[in-house]
């Protein structure tokens, strides 16, 4: 059985024709990659809508803190948005934490869905709003893309599906064998370690732990799994999900694998683990995993399925 862990929210579906509000949270953004994602949400019928503001700068912010948390906290006021994406990542979420009033964002749960920097958000509102949040695609990143999105893991989980059976494709690899359930969550992995002795730590409790990232070296993604471990995030941790890893291979003539790597690390927790999912920092079509909610993980020995157990949203 799934673990019994806090009820969380679930907010309403996302429906075609809805608004979708979009915010930018963290770093500002290249307006043509803006307003291509902008195009391609409503030629799939939804309705962007946004701020001027968003558009401002603050050094590599999009503008200062206290813009951002007012923006994003007035998405969630206002009853005419379905859904809350998040333009980009790249740095700054984490300073928008302290200013939140998540009394306020929990009274209005909506779908919120972003990754990378957003990974502080959507733990935050998850652990504290105790509403499911999402860790997928992003306006200027994944929409401006051809073959940026996922659509059937979209339609799927926040479409408010009772059940979800994500279609894992070859490059996902069997690094553990074995099946669990838990509470899907996580995100990225530097935003994760950063959330270490914070107000705003990450809570691995039970879970089926998500974890991805780019741009990183081997050696530094040692440092911060063993971090993560030493901390005793992984103690009760009942299957770990790792993501495409975009960037994060050895180079030249460095002869051991990241999989190798990573199996130093957790390869004596004796839980199931997966390696090659593809949502975040991906090469193509961001798959959207809804985080707080129950899932099971089959890995074998060619096949690996992850099962949403129940709906992310509500109908």
């Amino acid at each position: 059985m799934p673990p019994q862990s806090p009820v969380r929210i679930k907010p309403p579906a996302l429906r075609p024709g809805d608004k979708v509000g979009i915010v930018a949270p963290a770093s500002y953004f290249k307006r043509e990659e803006f307003d291509a994602g902008c195009a391609a949400l409503r030629k799939l019928g939804y309705d962007p809508v946004y701020s001027d503001s968003i558009f401002e700068r603050d050094l590599y912010f999009a503008g200062t803190a206290q813009r951002r948390a007012r923006e994003l906290e007035e998405m969630f006021d206002r009853d005419d948005i379905g859904a809350i994406l998040c333009a980009r990542g790249g740095y700054g979420a984490n300073y928008l934490l302290p200013l939140l009033d998540m009394r306020k964002l929990a009274a209005r749960p909506k779908i919120i869905v972003g990754y990378s920097d957003i990974t502080s958000l959507l733990t935050y509102c998850c652990d504290v709003a105790r509403f499911v949040t999402f860790h997928g695609p992003m306006v200027a990143k994944d929409f401006n893309r051809d073959d940026g999105v996922d659509f059937s893991s979209w339609n799927g989980v926040l479409g408010g599906v009772s059940q979800f059976d994500f279609a894992l494709e070859r490059g996902v690899k069997s690094l553990i064998q074995g099946a669990a359930e838990g509470i899907l969550y996580g995100g990225c992995l530097s935003m994760l370690v950063a959330s270490l002795g914070t107000p705003y730590e990450a809570r691995t409790n039970d879970t089926i732990l998500f974890i991805e990232d780019v741009g990183a070296k081997p050696y530094q993604i040692d440092r911060m799994l063993m971090h993560l471990k030493l901390a005793g995030k992984f103690d009760s941790v009942r299957g770990l999900i790792f993501g495409e890893m975009l960037d994060c291979f050895p180079i030249g003539t460095q002869s051991y694998t990241l999989e190798e790597v990573i199996m130093r690390v957790v390869g004596d927790l004796r839980i199931p683990v997966a390696f090659g999912v593809r949502s975040g920092h991906v090469s193509k079509r961001n798959i959207t995993l809804p985080l707080g909610v129950s899932v099971g993980l089959e890995v074998g020995e060619s096949r690996v399925t992850l099962k949403i157990l129940e709906a992310a949203t509500a109908i």
